[in-house]
């Protein structure tokens, strides 16, 4: 241990981080960017070969940054490399199936490689957001296949990934990180890591702590969210706009934070990581009853905004039946090139499937629908000229991206959905869902 806190002072340490997507690659840029050598490991062939070109795949991260940290970085899908580096951080994806209980197969397939080539005085870290007790147990007992002793041979922990994708108010350094270790030695192990990356490190007392904090900042999101999404619907039957009403209200300087209403969640965290915890309470005999009743509100979402839309095609004695229909936007946050479970993908697929509808999407941040777990939506972004948005019935603003500009979108279409508030001006064809 000594020689290992020995090398992290002298920034002599190799971190291995397996999984190169949003979270697994900034990371590693971070690393990098204070001269600490970085072997990333990804089953996709190709996000390896673009990062060894010293080319970016995500949008935010420029191919400059990617050449910029040549000399410290290199990208494998050689997984035996890891027996080359003195830390492994695990950032691969942790999903739901289909019934909504989580997947795990990605982390524990990623422990059972990582067992293989296991040795002594390592130091193993897991970043992809859990249930609580999964690194002292699940992670912990897959390891030690390997024949080696957690705590003992090898150093185990748990550090929550905060990645937050296109955020500009808040650099990687400056976010706190909580990190945790099965044992104390793990702890100091991990804390000294993270301290040469960013200005504060949070040491809580074990793994389960630092895997229910994470849940715990994602379950806050959701359950605000859902609520302004209930009275969304609520005022919008009063009517009543929500987005004065909450502009209002957040003038309370103090007890009040805004949330804002939307078309349904997406991204890796906040769909997802709250079902973590409903599925493991459940072995205590606890229903989650609170955080459950947000995932449907959230989950309904997207069937709001095609009830409106069919509500205001109706006023024009138009029907949804083969409409012609645009999406503003298929990432699930503004400015980005993200679109894991986006709320325009349930869209899309409700108008197609459902309604037979005509429909196409203009994002600037992604030019092609990449493949996507549950949805099958091959289409290119089309142009966003004066010309193609006076083709299409009805114009649906899912992401309100900076680049788009409100009043050049309301004046050259026929009818506009806004779910984003995008378009803050009174037009008679824009309506608000």
């Amino acid at each position: 241990m000594k020689e290992l806190l020995k090398k992290i002072e002298n920034k002599e340490i190799i971190v291995g981080i397996i999984g190169l997507g949003y979270v697994g690659l900034p990371l590693a840029i971070n690393f990098c960017q204070n001269n600490i050598k970085v072997i990333g490991f990804d089953i996709d062939k190709s996000k390896v070969e673009l990062l060894n070109n010293k080319k970016s795949y995500i949008k935010y991260i420029s191919d400059l940054t990617i050449q910029e940290i040549s000399n410290y970085f290199r990208a494998t899908d050689d997984f035996s490399l890891l027996k080359e580096v003195d830390f492994i951080i695990i950032c691969v994806p942790t999903p739901l199936d289909k019934y909504r209980n989580p997947d795990m197969s990605y982390v524990f397939n990623t422990a059972k490689v990582i067992s293989k080539y296991l040795r002594r005085n390592q130091v193993v870290i897991l970043e992809s957001t859990t249930y609580p007790l999964t690194t002292e147990i699940d992670l912990k007992n897959i390891l030690e296949t390997s024949g080696l002793k957690a705590g003992v041979d090898f150093y185990l922990g748990f550090s929550p990934e905060r990645e937050d994708p296109g955020n500009k108010q808040f650099t990687f350094r400056q976010v706190p990180k909580i990190v945790s270790g099965i044992n104390r030695e793990s702890l100091i192990l991990i804390s000294k890591l993270y301290s040469l990356v960013v200005d504060e490190v949070v040491e809580v007392s074990s793994p389960k702590v630092a895997e229910a904090a994470k849940l715990l900042e994602n379950i806050y999101r959701s359950v605000n969210i859902a609520l302004v999404n209930e009275l969304k619907m609520v005022f919008d039957r009063m009517g009543i706009d929500i987005w004065e009403v909450i502009q209002a209200a957040r003038t309370k300087p103090f007890g009040f934070q805004a949330f804002y209403p939307g078309p349904g969640l997406g991204g890796h965290c906040i769909p997802i990581d709250p079902f973590y915890l409903t599925w493991k309470a459940k072995e205590y005999d606890i229903n989650t009853k609170f955080i459950e009743l947000a995932g449907e509100i959230n989950a309904y979402m997207p069937y709001y905004v095609i009830n409106k839309t069919i509500e205001i095609l109706n006023k024009f004695n138009k029907s949804i039946f083969n409409s012609k229909v645009l999406i503003l936007g298929l990432a699930y946050k503004k400015d980005v090139d993200d679109a894991r479970e986006s709320p325009a993908l349930k869209v899309i697929d409700i108008l197609e499937n459902n309604y037979n509808c005509i429909v196409d999407y203009n994002d600037p941040y992604i030019p092609k629908s990449p493949k996507f777990r549950k949805y099958n939506i091959l289409k290119e972004s089309v142009e966003l000229t004066e010309q193609n948005l006076k083709k299409y019935d009805v114009v649906i603003i899912i992401t309100d991206h900076s680049v788009y500009d409100p009043d050049f979108i309301a004046k050259n279409s026929n009818l506009v959905i806004d779910t984003r508030n995008l378009i803050k001006k009174n037009y008679p064809n824009v309506f608000k869902a």
